[in-house]
């Protein structure tokens, strides 16, 4: 009928053979779009999309900084990119890597861990004195260091999950109790702060063929160590991208209390995650006890701040929520060759200090701008 009414879409008024009553809008998101029905969705820009792409890999700005890194130094030492001088930051950035891939994780989800470097020191320890004291043989003691190590990561995660400490202060409480007791414990068993002579334990020469092997290529010694480093860092890659598990610290590392409410067992996964900083710990000073035979007792905790260094460099944010294990990786190759391009270009060593700040502080500032672009996206 001429003049009647009907209730259109949306429940608005629509009159027939008339004008056109007040419609209410329907509701929209914050991209302006309607938030149901159909809608057409306008592409983003150009420069929106290859900015979006650069913060979807956080691993970019590293190579970005390994490429500037190489082009500075090669000029200088040409020696860099021979045989001997790759093998040389290779295995430096191994070790590095391993570490670093593993606190990568740790960073993602939001936590930190202080105790990683005296972990690496004293499982070493460890293993040197239950075999040279105790008369265990190599791989009892490499399994027995293991454990305790595992379990220093158990009570790492234990506390942070249970206290609700920071782990800063937890992991660094952590580390003196593990550095008072590595030094006055070895002293005290060895008389000595050095453990020697590890090398004729039943065992050692399958242990070394596992850890300290070496390929002699050119004038270069390229170890196993590079070996283990590219196989942790596809393993937590592929657990980080691929896995429920990695989607679970993602979400820990961004929005703890709606990864809880949304069942993410944000709990468990720290506790593991500390475990396996535990572990990487353990195989950094395990390639290094098999490696020398032997084992110095040390500080470890410059080691923790590298590790957290090439992790930062390597696109990892301070606060969670970000980041990559190739990042790190890429992170480490760039630090280890800064150090051996300062080397072989004769520079004084503490120049390598000061450009290692400036890495960092480039990267920290990357990372601020990412951190507000991130929080400038809408989230779901």
């Amino acid at each position: 009928m001429r003049g009647s009414s009907s209730r259109g879409h949306w429940g608005h008024v629509s009159r027939r053979g008339g004008p056109p009553a007040d419609v209410l809008s329907p509701p929209v998101t914050a991209d302006g779009l309607p938030s149901f029905g159909h809608h057409t969705a306008v592409a983003p820009a150009r420069g929106r999309r290859l900015l979006d792409g650069a913060l979807a890999r956080p691993s970019l700005a590293a190579f970005v900084g390994l490429a500037v890194v190489l082009a500075f130094f090669v000029p200088q030492a040409p020696h860099l990119l021979s045989t001997g001088g790759l093998a040389s930051a290779l295995d430096a950035a191994a070790l590095l890597g391993i570490g670093g891939v593993a606190v990568a994780l740790l960073l993602v989800s939001g936590h930190f861990d202080l105790s990683i470097g005296m972990v690496s020191v004293g499982s070493a320890l460890l293993t040197g004195v239950l075999i040279a004291e105790a008369g265990w043989g190599t791989w009892p003691a490499l399994a027995g260091s293991l454990a305790v190590a595992l379990l220093v990561g158990l009570v790492n995660g234990w506390l942070v999950v249970t206290t609700g400490v920071p782990s800063f202060l937890v992991t660094l409480a952590t580390f003196l109790v593990l550095q008072g007791v590595a030094l006055a414990g070895t002293r005290s068993l060895t008389r000595s702060v050095r453990v020697d002579g590890l090398d004729g334990a039943p065992g050692w020469s399958s242990a070394a063929t596992v850890f300290g092997s070496t390929v002699q290529v050119g004038d270069g010694r390229f170890r196993v160590s590079l070996l283990w480093w590219l196989l942790l860092t596809v393993w937590a890659s592929w657990v980080l991208w691929r896995t429920r598990f990695g989607n679970g610290v993602f979400a820990v590392g961004g929005a703890r209390r709606a990864a809880r409410e949304l069942g993410v067992p944000d709990r468990r996964t720290t506790v593991v995650l500390y475990c396996c900083t535990a572990a990487a710990g353990w195989l950094v000073g395990t390639l290094g006890v098999v490696r020398l035979g032997g084992v110095q007792a040390s500080t470890g905790l410059g080691t923790a701040i590298e590790f957290i260094v090439v992790a930062v460099i390597g696109g990892c944010l301070l606060t969670g929520g970000y980041g990559s294990a190739v990042g790190a990786a890429v992170g480490a190759l760039l630090y280890a060759t800064a150090r051996q391009g300062v080397v072989l270009a004769g520079w004084d060593a503490r120049w390598f200090e000061a450009f290692l700040g400036v890495l960092l502080l480039v990267a920290l500032l990357a990372n601020g701008v990412v951190r507000g672009r991130l929080r400038a996206v809408p989230r779901s």
